[in-house]
């Protein structure tokens, strides 16, 4: 069983997923951030593909991007670096980036090494739905690899029960159209949305991302779907002084905090 499946299966409310950059704020600070997470209790770890272009990301996840190609990350060392990586960590690890990255790469080759590295799932939010079925869907999975499909507050839902139809693992709620990293508490307009989804009766479980930088927004998205997926806010600790470990195990601590 895939260890999405096997997560949601088990675990029912409040599922914190955490995203960073491979490669930042060192070259070699991959294993350790992914080993500390787990550690600390997060139930899920998305590890980022730096690009030169994430045009869907605030300015603290543009900074780790592009401090992480400057450090030198590219795929092929990221898939280098996780090679043990599932000796030590069991949790679910899913990479999220762009597509141009994996298109260089070549997109059978990616998948073949997330499977050789113990891979579960990917996210390319520029991935159109029509391509990937078209012309990806049989490559993923035959590496068992889950693509995971995003949703915004503009998907009708029809767009939203299609989505729901090719998809395997969860589905990704964008809680805004803005870049990730907006602060502030959810709006009437997006707690209505969230709702409006929730009530659907979607076959795949569903967390929300985008905008989650506190408990309170964590457990407010948690009302709504299975849990909450954090970014920058995460990404930012990890440029702060101090004890690196430390600092994330106080930071998943807040989050996980009864």
């Amino acid at each position: 069983m895939n260890r999405i499946d096997k997560l949601f299966r088990e675990k029912t409310t409040n599922i914190l997923s955490v995203y960073f950059t491979a490669g930042y704020p060192l070259i070699d600070s991959t294993v350790k951030i992914v080993r500390a997470l787990a550690d600390s209790g997060a139930d899920m770890i998305e590890i980022g593909m730096p690009f030169s272009d994430p045009m869907a990301d605030g300015p603290v996840i543009q900074h780790s991007n592009e401090k992480s190609l400057q450090n030198g990350m590219n795929l092929k060392l990221l898939f280098n670096q996780l090679s043990d990586i599932r000796k030590e960590v069991k949790i679910p690890l899913l990479l999220m980036g762009y597509l141009n990255p994996v298109m260089q790469f070549g997109v059978e080759n990616f998948c073949m090494q997330c499977l050789r590295v113990g891979i579960d799932g990917v996210i390319l939010p520029d991935l159109p739905p029509l391509v990937y079925t078209e012309e990806y869907l049989s490559i993923f999975n035959k590496y068992e690899l889950y693509n995971i499909l995003l949703i915004s507050p503009q998907s009708s839902s029809e767009r939203i029960t299609a989505i729901d139809k090719i998809s395997r693992g969860f589905i990704y709620i964008v809680s805004s159209s803005s870049v990730t990293g907006s602060k502030g508490n959810f709006s009437d307009d997006q707690m209505s949305y969230f709702k409006r989804v929730s009530k659907m009766d979607l076959v795949n479980p569903c967390l929300i991302g985008f905008g989650i930088s506190n408990r309170e927004t964590f457990m407010n998205a948690g009302i709504y779907a299975r849990g909450g997926i954090i970014g920058s806010a995460f990404v930012k600790i990890l440029g702060n002084d101090g004890d690196v470990i430390k600092n994330i195990s106080q930071f998943i601590k807040e989050f996980k905090s009864n």
